[in-house]
């Protein structure tokens, strides 16, 4: 296992206790090597002959940074070396997973792909960004309706997601539909 992140300057720097943006300037690379304690590499640098599968993980840096989607939807542009990536393992017909928010960047690469974000409709005040379903579906993607704890395969692209943190659930359930995505993207590698 490897982690990857672009060498990018984020769209902005959020101060998580006060919940509000702050004038810094960060790296995505930088910032990302915080949180994999170091071991991590620039995404230009991954080869997909050296990997059986990609795991992107979701967050709001996602549709911040690896797109645009949290400014622009379903008009977004996805980040070149994001886009290369994702091509570059759907072309070797190795399996992609993604989780949260990050399920759009397939909907945007992979026009007729099928992902989830979810419910397409905010069941139980669980699913407050439903909203995104009905943008995946203007890509001419499919939105498949899920559980938190549930993952969707695509099978004809080789495409593992699931919701995450686009359901407000307790934190053992999101962990289970991770969970669920991981084993099925191993099954597919």
């Amino acid at each position: 296992v490897k982690i990857f992140a672009p060498s990018i300057e984020q769209r902005d720097v959020v101060n998580h206790l006060k919940g509000s943006p702050t004038d810094e300037k960060r790296n995505v690379l930088v910032e990302s090597a915080r949180l994999a304690r170091g071991n991590i590499q620039d995404l230009a640098e991954l080869k997909a002959s050296e990997f059986d599968a990609v795991i992107f993980p979701g967050g709001f840096g996602v549709a911040k940074n690896l797109c645009s989607w949290a400014v622009d939807g379903k008009n977004c542009t996805v980040n070149e070396h994001v886009r290369s990536t994702l091509q570059a393992f759907h072309s070797a017909k190795k399996p992609i997973g993604l989780c949260c928010i990050s399920p759009v960047l397939a909907a945007k690469v992979f026009p007729g792909c099928e992902v989830t974000v979810g419910q397409d409709k905010n069941v139980d005040g669980r699913f407050p960004d439903a909203e995104t379903a009905s943008a995946i579906a203007e890509l001419g993607c499919k939105h498949i309706c899920k559980n938190v704890n549930e993952s969707h395969v695509d099978k004809a692209n080789k495409i593992v997601t699931t919701c995450a943190f686009m359901c407000k659930a307790p934190l053992h359930e999101i962990f289970d539909g991770i969970g669920t995505m991981v084993e099925e993207v191993l099954k597919l590698a």
